[in-house]
Protein backbone atom coordinates (compact mmCIF):
# COMPACT_ATOMS: atom_id res chain seq x y z
CA UNK A 1 0.00 0.00 0.00
CA UNK A 2 1.30 3.46 -0.89
CA UNK A 3 1.31 5.74 2.13
CA UNK A 4 -0.02 9.29 1.95
CA UNK A 5 2.38 12.11 1.42
CA UNK A 6 2.62 14.22 4.55
CA UNK A 7 2.33 18.03 4.42
CA UNK A 8 5.30 19.77 2.88
CA UNK A 9 5.64 17.65 -0.27
CA UNK A 10 6.04 19.01 -3.77
CA UNK A 11 3.66 17.13 -6.02
CA UNK A 12 0.04 18.06 -6.41
CA UNK A 13 0.22 21.87 -6.12
CA UNK A 14 2.41 22.28 -9.19
CA UNK A 15 0.56 23.68 -12.21
CA UNK A 16 -0.78 21.18 -14.68
CA UNK A 17 1.27 20.22 -17.73
CA UNK A 18 -0.80 19.74 -20.88
CA UNK A 19 -3.92 19.79 -18.71
CA UNK A 20 -2.75 16.85 -16.57
CA UNK A 21 -1.68 17.17 -12.94
CA UNK A 22 2.03 16.48 -12.66
CA UNK A 23 1.50 13.60 -10.24
CA UNK A 24 -0.36 11.78 -13.00
CA UNK A 25 2.48 11.85 -15.51
CA UNK A 26 4.23 9.00 -13.72
CA UNK A 27 1.23 6.75 -14.44
CA UNK A 28 0.70 8.08 -17.95
CA UNK A 29 4.38 7.52 -18.72
CA UNK A 30 4.29 3.98 -17.33
CA UNK A 31 1.31 3.19 -19.53
CA UNK A 32 3.00 4.57 -22.63
CA UNK A 33 6.19 2.64 -21.93
CA UNK A 34 4.12 -0.51 -21.43
CA UNK A 35 2.39 0.19 -24.74
CA UNK A 36 5.76 0.29 -26.55
CA UNK A 37 7.42 -2.60 -24.72
CA UNK A 38 4.53 -4.98 -24.16
CA UNK A 39 3.03 -4.17 -27.53
CA UNK A 40 6.12 -5.57 -29.18
CA UNK A 41 5.59 -8.83 -27.30
CA UNK A 42 1.83 -9.16 -27.55
CA UNK A 43 -0.42 -6.58 -29.13
CA UNK A 44 -3.24 -7.16 -26.65
CA UNK A 45 -1.04 -6.23 -23.70
CA UNK A 46 0.13 -3.16 -25.55
CA UNK A 47 -3.47 -2.10 -26.10
CA UNK A 48 -4.27 -2.55 -22.41
CA UNK A 49 -1.24 -0.43 -21.49
CA UNK A 50 -2.33 2.30 -23.88
CA UNK A 51 -5.84 2.28 -22.44
CA UNK A 52 -4.33 2.56 -18.95
CA UNK A 53 -2.31 5.60 -20.04
CA UNK A 54 -5.41 7.26 -21.51
CA UNK A 55 -7.45 6.55 -18.38
CA UNK A 56 -4.73 8.00 -16.15
CA UNK A 57 -4.53 11.12 -18.30
CA UNK A 58 -8.27 11.54 -17.84
CA UNK A 59 -8.26 10.79 -14.11
CA UNK A 60 -5.44 13.26 -13.35
CA UNK A 61 -6.94 16.01 -15.50
CA UNK A 62 -6.42 19.43 -13.97
CA UNK A 63 -8.66 22.02 -15.65
CA UNK A 64 -8.36 25.74 -15.08
CA UNK A 65 -11.07 27.30 -12.92
CA UNK A 66 -12.59 30.79 -12.67
CA UNK A 67 -12.21 31.62 -8.97
CA UNK A 68 -14.50 34.13 -7.18
CA UNK A 69 -12.22 36.54 -5.27
CA UNK A 70 -14.62 38.75 -3.31
CA UNK A 71 -13.56 39.05 0.37
CA UNK A 72 -15.48 36.80 2.74
CA UNK A 73 -16.20 33.98 0.33
CA UNK A 74 -15.32 30.39 1.17
CA UNK A 75 -14.97 28.32 -2.00
CA UNK A 76 -15.23 24.56 -2.35
CA UNK A 77 -11.79 22.90 -2.20
CA UNK A 78 -13.03 19.81 -4.05
CA UNK A 79 -15.15 18.63 -6.94
CA UNK A 80 -17.97 16.32 -5.92
CA UNK A 81 -21.40 16.10 -4.35
CA UNK A 82 -22.33 17.85 -1.11
CA UNK A 83 -22.94 14.87 1.13
CA UNK A 84 -23.98 16.58 4.37
CA UNK A 85 -24.38 20.09 5.79
CA UNK A 86 -24.40 19.91 9.57
CA UNK A 87 -22.78 20.92 12.86
CA UNK A 88 -19.71 18.97 14.00
CA UNK A 89 -16.54 19.34 16.05
CA UNK A 90 -13.37 19.81 13.95
CA UNK A 91 -10.53 17.29 14.28
CA UNK A 92 -8.95 17.55 17.73
CA UNK A 93 -5.43 17.89 16.30
CA UNK A 94 -6.29 21.35 14.93
CA UNK A 95 -6.92 22.80 18.38
CA UNK A 96 -10.38 24.31 17.85
CA UNK A 97 -11.82 22.92 21.08
CA UNK A 98 -15.07 21.02 21.66
CA UNK A 99 -17.56 23.52 20.21
CA UNK A 100 -19.31 22.31 17.05
CA UNK A 101 -19.10 24.34 13.85
CA UNK A 102 -20.95 24.30 10.54
CA UNK A 103 -19.36 21.72 8.27
CA UNK A 104 -19.88 20.96 4.59
CA UNK A 105 -18.76 17.50 3.44
CA UNK A 106 -17.99 17.05 -0.26
CA UNK A 107 -17.70 13.49 -1.53
CA UNK A 108 -15.49 12.81 -4.54
CA UNK A 109 -16.07 9.70 -6.60
CA UNK A 110 -13.64 8.19 -9.08
CA UNK A 111 -15.13 10.27 -11.92
CA UNK A 112 -14.48 13.68 -10.32
CA UNK A 113 -11.45 15.91 -10.79
CA UNK A 114 -9.29 15.11 -7.76
CA UNK A 115 -7.09 18.20 -7.54
CA UNK A 116 -7.88 20.16 -4.35
CA UNK A 117 -7.82 23.95 -4.08
CA UNK A 118 -7.47 26.44 -1.21
CA UNK A 119 -10.94 27.64 -0.11
CA UNK A 120 -10.01 31.19 1.00
CA UNK A 121 -7.19 33.71 1.37
CA UNK A 122 -5.25 33.34 4.60
CA UNK A 123 -2.31 31.85 6.46
CA UNK A 124 -1.89 28.17 7.27
CA UNK A 125 -1.97 28.02 11.07
CA UNK A 126 -1.54 24.27 11.41
CA UNK A 127 -1.34 21.11 9.32
CA UNK A 128 -1.75 17.66 10.82
CA UNK A 129 -1.52 14.18 9.33
CA UNK A 130 -3.26 11.34 11.14
CA UNK A 131 -3.06 7.69 10.05
CA UNK A 132 -6.21 5.62 10.16
CA UNK A 133 -8.58 3.23 8.44
CA UNK A 134 -9.94 3.19 4.90
CA UNK A 135 -13.70 2.96 5.36
CA UNK A 136 -15.97 4.12 2.56
CA UNK A 137 -15.64 7.92 2.64
CA UNK A 138 -19.42 8.30 2.34
CA UNK A 139 -19.87 6.82 5.83
CA UNK A 140 -20.15 9.09 8.87
CA UNK A 141 -17.44 7.17 10.72
CA UNK A 142 -14.91 8.07 8.02
CA UNK A 143 -14.48 11.55 9.53
CA UNK A 144 -13.30 10.06 12.81
CA UNK A 145 -11.53 6.84 11.83
CA UNK A 146 -10.10 7.27 8.33
CA UNK A 147 -6.63 8.44 7.43
CA UNK A 148 -6.60 12.20 6.95
CA UNK A 149 -4.66 15.42 6.53
CA UNK A 150 -6.27 18.37 8.33
CA UNK A 151 -5.49 22.06 7.79
CA UNK A 152 -6.36 25.04 9.98
CA UNK A 153 -6.46 28.27 7.99
CA UNK A 154 -6.50 31.74 9.58
CA UNK A 155 -8.43 34.09 7.32
CA UNK A 156 -7.54 37.71 6.63
CA UNK A 157 -10.20 38.89 9.10
CA UNK A 158 -8.70 36.78 11.90
CA UNK A 159 -11.28 34.01 11.92
CA UNK A 160 -10.33 30.39 11.30
CA UNK A 161 -11.70 27.66 9.07
CA UNK A 162 -10.52 24.09 8.56
CA UNK A 163 -10.47 21.70 5.65
CA UNK A 164 -9.75 18.01 5.95
CA UNK A 165 -8.71 15.57 3.24
CA UNK A 166 -10.08 12.14 4.15
CA UNK A 167 -8.92 8.92 2.51
CA UNK A 168 -11.60 6.51 1.36
CA UNK A 169 -12.16 2.86 0.53
CA UNK A 170 -10.15 3.07 -2.69
CA UNK A 171 -8.05 6.18 -2.00
CA UNK A 172 -4.62 5.19 -0.69
CA UNK A 173 -2.68 8.39 -1.10
CA UNK A 174 -3.23 11.92 0.15
CA UNK A 175 -0.95 14.62 -1.25
CA UNK A 176 -0.84 17.95 0.59
CA UNK A 177 1.77 20.61 -0.10
CA UNK A 178 0.84 23.14 2.59
CA UNK A 179 3.21 24.16 5.37
CA UNK A 180 2.57 25.87 8.69
CA UNK A 181 2.91 29.64 8.34
CA UNK A 182 2.41 29.59 4.57
CA UNK A 183 0.30 32.38 3.04
CA UNK A 184 -2.16 31.08 0.46
CA UNK A 185 -4.64 32.48 -2.05
CA UNK A 186 -8.12 31.22 -2.78
CA UNK A 187 -8.22 28.77 -5.67
CA UNK A 188 -4.56 27.77 -5.50
CA UNK A 189 -3.89 24.06 -5.91
CA UNK A 190 -2.71 22.52 -2.67
CA UNK A 191 -3.16 18.77 -2.96
CA UNK A 192 -4.81 15.72 -4.38
CA UNK A 193 -6.44 12.52 -3.13
CA UNK A 194 -6.00 9.56 -5.40
CA UNK A 195 -9.02 7.52 -6.50
CA UNK A 196 -12.04 8.90 -4.63
CA UNK A 197 -12.48 10.36 -1.17
CA UNK A 198 -13.93 13.31 0.77
CA UNK A 199 -13.20 16.89 1.84
CA UNK A 200 -14.73 18.28 5.03
CA UNK A 201 -14.83 22.08 5.31
CA UNK A 202 -15.44 23.56 8.79
CA UNK A 203 -16.74 27.14 8.75
CA UNK A 204 -16.57 29.75 11.53
CA UNK A 205 -19.25 29.49 14.20
CA UNK A 206 -22.46 31.17 13.06
CA UNK A 207 -21.63 31.01 9.35
CA UNK A 208 -24.49 29.97 7.07
CA UNK A 209 -23.63 27.42 4.35
CA UNK A 210 -24.90 28.43 0.91
CA UNK A 211 -25.01 24.91 -0.53
CA UNK A 212 -27.45 22.06 0.05
CA UNK A 213 -27.18 18.30 0.25
CA UNK A 214 -27.03 16.72 -3.20
CA UNK A 215 -25.64 19.82 -4.90
CA UNK A 216 -22.64 19.40 -7.18
CA UNK A 217 -19.62 21.40 -6.03
CA UNK A 218 -16.76 22.52 -8.27
CA UNK A 219 -13.34 23.09 -6.72
CA UNK A 220 -12.26 26.71 -6.95
CA UNK A 221 -15.66 27.93 -8.16
CA UNK A 222 -18.62 26.90 -5.98
CA UNK A 223 -19.27 29.29 -3.08
CA UNK A 224 -19.83 27.34 0.14
CA UNK A 225 -20.36 30.38 2.38
CA UNK A 226 -20.20 34.18 2.41
CA UNK A 227 -18.82 35.26 5.78
CA UNK A 228 -19.82 38.90 5.15
CA UNK A 229 -23.47 38.12 4.39
CA UNK A 230 -26.48 37.74 6.66
CA UNK A 231 -28.21 35.49 4.12
CA UNK A 232 -29.81 32.49 5.82
CA UNK A 233 -28.75 28.93 5.13
CA UNK A 234 -30.21 27.63 1.89
CA UNK A 235 -32.86 24.96 1.55
CA UNK A 236 -32.92 22.83 -1.58
CA UNK A 237 -35.07 20.21 -3.23
CA UNK A 238 -34.57 17.69 -6.01
CA UNK A 239 -36.70 18.17 -9.11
Amino acid sequence: MVRPQTPGGKLAAKPAFLGINREGWLFVGAGLIGWLVLGAIWGFLGTLSLLFAVWCAWFFRDPKRVVPVRPGLVISPADGVVQTVEQAVPPAELGFGPAPRPVVRVFMNVFNVHVNRVPANGTVARTAYRPGKFFDASLDKASEHNERVAVRLTLEDGRDIAFVQIAGLVARRISNDLKDGQKVKVGERFGLIRFGSRLDIYLPEGAKPLVVVGQTAIAGETVLADLTSAEPARIGTTR
